[in-house]
């Protein structure tokens, strides 16, 4: 699913709701969350999951072409846990 279905579906699960408001509620949403994950905070949804953020050190890698070593710096990385009753639902219990 891309962000103009999932926009698309609130504003047909919400027939109150024009599609510009629910564009603006899934842009403010998504922007909430990534503030937070800049400023280094945990997005958790209850039921679906956890968003943060991970540091990647500094390290030495090496150019694929030439062989030679590059320095690479230190990195802010966005990781995603998926939530217990998420990981239920894609797993059913078989019987």
């Amino acid at each position: 699913m891309i962000k103009s279905e999932l926009v698309d579906r609130i504003s047909l699960q919400n027939s109150h709701l024009y599609r510009q408001d629910a564009e603006k509620i899934v842009n403010t949403i998504l922007a909430e969350m990534t503030a937070a994950m800049t400023r280094g905070d945990r997005v958790e949804l209850r039921g679906f999951g956890t968003f943060g953020v991970k540091l990647r050190e500094a390290r030495t890698g090496g150019n694929p072409r030439t062989g030679a070593l590059v320095s690479v710096g230190q990195k802010a990385v966005p990781f995603f846990k998926t939530g217990k009753e998420m990981k239920s639902r894609l797993n059913p219990p078989e019987a």
